[in-house]
């Protein structure tokens, strides 16, 4: 049961990842221009689309989870001190906290990877299957 549990959290934790890169492409101009408000340039978009989309089902699918969460991880916390580092905004500050709760749950995925229900879990057991059965 624990190790559907540890499904179920890679899903809660990835989703928000996962709807903020979709809601970026249908937003795109508006976000283009909301990150060179803080002078970034607006070409990074499009890496950052791909890493809250690809990273988040990597996460899910349990397929290098470590790789994934440590690519989340460090997004988060780029994101955080680039772009809600104002303290004196209440929503800012809530902001930046939620991206660092979002980076300590991908450390701790990469600490301990993904669990049962995961594309790894299914490798290591093809290979130690296939490896025992000569």
């Amino acid at each position: 049961m624990a190790n559907f549990f540890d499904l179920v959290g890679r899903i809660m934790i990835s989703a928000i990842f996962l709807f903020s890169g979709i809601d970026k492409i249908f937003k795109y101009d508006g976000t283009v221009g909301w990150m060179e408000s803080f002078g970034m340039p607006g070409f990074l978009l499009v890496p950052a689309i791909i890493i809250e989309i690809l990273f988040p089902l990597m996460v899910i699918v349990g397929y290098k989870t470590r790789f994934a969460a440590g690519g989340l991880l460090l997004f988060s916390l780029l994101t955080a001190f680039i772009f809600h580092f104002d303290f004196s905004n209440q929503m800012q500050v809530i902001a930046f906290l939620k991206n660092i709760g979002l980076a300590g749950g991908m450390l701790f995925l990469v600490v301990h990877g993904a669990k049962d229900f995961s594309m790894e879990k299914k490798k290591n057991t093809f290979v130690y299957k296939k490896s025992t059965s000569f």
